[in-house]
């Protein structure tokens, strides 16, 4: 979820209260049966006075007559938050192909010999696999990085004579996007994009009290791969919770200051990592050990600096093992349901090294330009600075939202597009919103949040089977968030209620 930390109770307040019902106008009102009629209503929900300085665009069209319902400000510039894994997502399945998949390939200058020994450096080559994790898939810990270590003792690998390099440098350019505020970098929805990523490049730090009052807080992590200094202390029962966590920008160390109280339910926070494909190495080094191959040198890591300096010809190399994620349709999938800011970049830089020869973000970028472009999208203005969201130099209209999702709707990749996105009142970032309207199990649509910025855009089917596209998008809102999740819940629901022609 693209989200700035002065803006996480919005999106605490999201989570939490989910805002079900937002219905209240949806389900107490009669359908609205002629296009007067829904544009009325759309006006009075904009004009509550918790909207009195709230800057709305909106647009919504129908795929089966392509006309205009209703709309409003549908050219101008909005941020659109995570609406723009919309455009990033897309290109990538339009020009990637549903099955396309990230090879991870571990390199050596030659085979073992005959006593096993691999002279020189081993090298793990990421190219963006966004599911490398040691934590979530089957068989637990360092999972993918056993599958290569078996890999390598399989070929005859008994001992390595030189260092494990993790290799990043498939991406080129800085590991931060472009308009990322400093204050996001730290939490994992900020996490640094490398082309060798592990864990989502974050770690779970969870606090417990400690058994008496004045013992430290109890610090449990995820994986190793950050170092924690731990100054909080345990207090007594009742005692207001103040817990602090900062990570430097340039280092893995998490301090942890303030008091929680005996009788407190511990706190949770999701540190990003520095330098990902370093932690990468280490952990392929460890596999390597665990699996009886004798490694003599250090985890490295190598990225496009360092191979500009050092150049890597990958077809003087030998691969010995490899591996391969899951298909691209499940990857956005990912991506769109929970809105998932890392994959998201990675498939941006993904796209410029695919199409364009260069896996930076600004190569990643011009494919999707070029990519709005054939597809006839109202470009005029438009301004697009990252693949997540975070970036609040995205700036994109309604209008080329709605271009964009009625291109897809007839792409001969639809399908898996429309079922990447949350469904209301089911799943992803749509799961507790809509419930009990008209819209939940129908509405499927991308959400966007950053402070003071709110978005939905997708598709819905009104009470006479007719479908619609939509994009809202709502900037400039300082007050309430439930106001306006509520708001834009309800004109889902007003149209998924909508009986006319």
């Amino acid at each position: 979820m693209a989200a700035s930390r002065r803006g996480r109770i919005v999106i605490i307040a999201l989570v939490l209260i989910g805002i079900s019902s937002c219905a209240v106008g949806g389900l107490a009102q009669p359908p609205r049966r002629t296009l007067r009629q829904l544009e009325r209503h759309f006006e009075e929900i904009l004009r509550r006075p918790e909207f009195a300085t709230t800057r709305w665009g909106i647009l919504v069209e129908s795929l089966d007559r392509r006309m205009v319902l209703v709309q409003r400000e549908a050219d101008q510039l909005f941020t659109p938050a995570s609406n723009m894994k919309l455009y990033t997502t897309a290109a990538a399945l339009v020009r990637l192909g549903p099955n396309f998949r990230f090879r991870t390939s571990v390199y050596a200058l030659a085979r073992p010999d005959e006593r096993g020994h691999v002279e020189g450096d081993v090298i793990l080559y990421g190219r963006g696999d966004p599911n490398l994790s040691t934590r979530t898939l089957a068989g637990g810990y360092l999972t993918p990085f056993f599958d290569l270590a078996d890999q390598l003792a399989r070929a005859g690998v008994r001992e390595i004579f030189g260092d494990i390099v993790g290799d990043e440098s498939y991406f080129v350019g800085p590991r931060l996007g472009v308009g990322w505020e400093w204050d996001d970098l730290q939490w994992y929805y900020g996490a640094e994009v490398s082309a060798l990523s592990v864990d989502d490049n974050f770690v779970d730090v969870t606090l417990r009290p400690g058994e008496r009052e004045g013992d430290p807080v109890q610090v449990i992590l995820s994986s190793p791969s950050v170092a924690i200094v731990n100054r909080a202390v345990t207090a007594v029962d009742g005692t207001p919770q103040r817990i602090e966590i900062e990570r430097g920008l340039q280092d893995n160390i998490v301090e942890i200051q303030g008091v929680m109280p005996r009788d407190s339910l511990g706190y949770r926070a999701a540190v990003a990592m520095h330098h990902p494909a370093l932690y990468a190495a280490t952990c392929f080094r460890e596999a390597l050990l665990r699996r009886g191959i004798h490694v003599h040198g250090r985890a490295v890591a190598a990225d496009w600096k360092v191979r500009r300096e050092r150049p890597l010809d990958l077809r003087q190399m030998i691969e010995l093992a490899a591996i391969e994620s899951i298909p691209l349709s499940e990857v956005i999938r990912t991506v769109n349901k929970i809105s998932q800011n890392l994959h998201a970049e990675i498939l941006l830089r993904v796209l410029g090294a695919e199409v364009k020869g260069e896996g930076s973000d600004e190569k990643g970028l011009d494919v999707i330009r070029e990519f709005l472009s054939e597809i006839g999208a109202r470009t005029s203005g438009v301004r697009v600075r990252d693949g997540s969201g975070l970036s609040r130099l995205n700036l994109v209209t309604p209008a080329t939202t709605v271009d964009l999702l009625r291109f897809m709707s007839r792409h001969e990749h639809g399908a898996i597009y429309h079922a990447s996105l949350p469904v209301a009142g089911a799943d992803g970032t749509l799961e507790r919103r809509m419930t009990g309207t008209p819209a939940a199990g129908n509405v499927r649509a991308k959400t966007g949040t950053l402070a003071y910025t709110f978005t939905l855009s997708g598709y819905v089917t009104t009470m006479r089977g007719e479908r619609l596209v939509f994009s809202f998008m709502v900037n400039h809102h300082t007050g309430e968030a439930a106001h306006v999740l509520s708001a834009l819940n309800e004109l889902c629901a007003t149209l998924a209620a909508f009986a006319g022609p």
